[in-house]
C-alpha cells in the first residue's frame, strides 16, 4: 500500500531505459503499458517500477519515458557538472552533495565562495553552455581510468562510468546528460547560503530557469506598477517607502 492507502504494484523488467533515482537525482517519470510510473528506485542492480496499476508476469510490455521530464534532469545536471567543473577548477572547491528535485537544484561545496566568485563562476558556465561544447560518456578501462583525473564524491572501484565536457570537465557520474552543452541553454543561481563550513546553491538551467524567470517578472511587474516605478527601479521605491514608513512612525511615537 501507498501512504495514503491506496494500493500501488511493484515491478520488475527484463531491460528499462527509466532512470531510477539515484546519485542525488529523481527518477524518470512515464508510463508502462499506459500505466502510470509512480516511482522508480535500484537496490542491488535491480531496477523496481511502482505503478497504479499490476502487470501480467512474464508479459511484453511498451514503457514511455516523459521526455519534458527528463530532458530538463539532463539539462539540470549537466549544468551542474559545468559549474562545478569551473568552481573546482577556478577556486580548488568540490561538489560533496547535490540534489535534483522536480523543482530545484541544490548543491554543496567543501568551502565558501564569494558574491564575486560565484558571478565569475555563473558568466564562466554560460559561455561554456553557448560553446555548444560536446559532452562524452565512456566506460575507461582499468589502465586509462587510473590515468584520469575526474571528479568524484567517493572512491569508486569496479567499472566507472565518466561524463566529460570538453576543456571544462570530467567527472564520474551515472545520470543521463545532454549530448552538447548548448542543450542546457542557460544556468541561473537562484540561492547561495553558508552550510557547514561550505557554500549552499541552489540553481536552475534551461525551460526551469526561464520559467522562474518569467514568474519573477510578472511579480516584478505588480509591484513596479504598485510603487508607479520603473522595472529596474523597484528596488530603489520599496527602499523609499520603507524609509517613509520608517519617518511616519518616528512621527507617530514622539506624537504620542
Amino acid at each position: 500500500e501507498d501512504r495514503d492507502g491506496s494500493c500501488v504494484y511493484q515491478t520488475v523488467l527484463t531491460a528499462t531505459l527509466f532512470f531510477p533515482e539515484e546519485g542525488g537525482q529523481s527518477p524518470d517519470k512515464g508510463t508502462i503499458d499506459g500505466i502510470t510510473v509512480l516511482d522508480v528506485q535500484i537496490a542491488k542492480g535491480v531496477i523496481t517500477h511502482t505503478l497504479e496499476q499490476p502487470l501480467e508476469t512474464g508479459c511484453v510490455v511498451t514503457g514511455r519515458v516523459d521526455w519534458r521530464h527528463r530532458f530538463s534532469n539532463m539539462q539540470q545536471h549537466t549544468g551542474e557538472h559545468i559549474f562545478s567543473g569551473v568552481v573546482h577548477r577556478r577556486f580548488g572547491l568540490d561538489n560533496v552533495g547535490f540534489h535534483l528535485s522536480d523543482s530545484v537544484v541544490t548543491m554543496d561545496y567543501n568551502g565558501a565562495l564569494s558574491e564575486e566568485q560565484l558571478s565569475e563562476a555563473e558568466w564562466e558556465t554560460n559561455r561554456a553552455i553557448a560553446e555548444n561544447l560536446p559532452v562524452r560518456v565512456f566506460y575507461p578501462d582499468g589502465e586509462e581510468k587510473h590515468a584520469l583525473d575526474y571528479r568524484s564524491k567517493k572512491e569508486l572501484t569496479g567499472q566507472v562510468r565518466i561524463v566529460e565536457i570538453e576543456g571544462v570537465d570530467l567527472c564520474a557520474c551515472c545520470a543521463p546528460h545532454v549530448s552538447h552543452s548548448g542543450e542546457v541553454g542557460l544556468l541561473k543561481i537562484i540561492d547561495s547560503m553558508r552550510h557547514r563550513g561550505g557554500t549552499r546553491l541552489t540553481l536552475l538551467c534551461g525551460e526551469a530557469a526561464l520559467l522562474d524567470y518569467e514568474a519573477l517578472h510578472e511579480n516584478n511587474a505588480a509591484v513596479s506598477a504598485a510603487l508607479s516605478a520603473k522595472r529596474l527601479e523597484t528596488g530603489g521605491a520599496i527602499a523609499r517607502v520603507m524609509a517613509e514608513q520608517e519617518e511616519r512612525r518616528a512621527e507617530l511615537t514622539k506624537l504620542k
